[in-house]
């Protein structure tokens, strides 16, 4: 195993860059922060307009996001990669593609984090801010949304962990994330199947398991801290 990390270690790190695109283990986890950083603002919006009194408002929003999630994320990629370029012409890479189905599927699911985070907050507390006389935007953005996100800190970074593992469906497109790497790479070295996809577990798990624990710390440390200490 060590002999096939000597080797292949930059192949697997960053593909064929700079000779071609750049792939590997670094688009993997770009792509999953880009998705989650655009996601982030998408979400936010979807999770307070699901809670939004309107139901003109709400109604819509549910079923888009009811909608988003029954769909498998597999079946919106070929979708977007296949069917959208023969209806409107315009063709995107693989690397936009997955960005795309991603934050798409990202906002969705932070929207119901969202929207749990403010439903469970004690009744009044958006009054309340109102009574001492913040906007609505402004007791949202300085009372509300604040607890929403400390509270919802573990979800959102399973949801970055979930983004990470998802990115692997992009080799069913030819995206040379860190999955189509190493199946290259054992195509290469075809007898050693075993070790080249253990290496491939070991660097989903150690990465997906380090966030775990950095949420683990971080929300820890939140917890000793009052709400809008600085």
């Amino acid at each position: 195993m060590l002999e096939l990390i000597d080797t292949y270690w930059l192949y697997f790190l960053v593909g064929q860059y700079p000779d071609g695109p750049l792939g590997g283990l670094v688009l993997t986890i770009l792509l999953s922060g880009a998705a989650l950083v655009l996601a982030m603002p998408l979400g936010l919006m979807l999770g307070i307009a699901r809670v939004s009194r309107r139901r003109a408002i709400s109604l819509p929003v549910g079923g888009f996001v009811q909608l988003v999630r029954a769909v498998p994320l597999l079946l919106v990629l070929f979708w977007v990669y296949f069917f959208l370029p023969a209806v409107t012409g315009v063709k995107t890479s693989q690397a936009m593609t997955m960005l795309i189905v991603l934050v798409v599927f990202d906002s969705v699911y932070l929207a119901e984090i969202v929207a749990a985070g403010i439903r469970a907050l004690p009744k009044g507390q958006l009054e309340s801010a109102r009574s001492l006389g913040l906007g609505y935007g402004q007791a949202l953005r300085h009372v509300v949304l604040p607890q929403t996100l400390r509270h919802g800190l573990p979800s959102i970074v399973n949801q970055l962990v979930s983004t990470i593992k998802a990115t692997s469906l992009g080799y069913i497109i030819g995206l040379s994330e860190v999955s189509f790497i190493a199946t290259q790479i054992n195509t290469l070295v075809f007898t050693r199947s075993v070790e080249v996809y253990l290496i491939l577990a070991l660097t989903y798990f150690i990465l997906c398991f380090g966030l775990s624990r950095l949420a683990f710390l971080l929300e820890r440390r939140l917890q000793r801290r009052p709400v809008g200490a600085h």
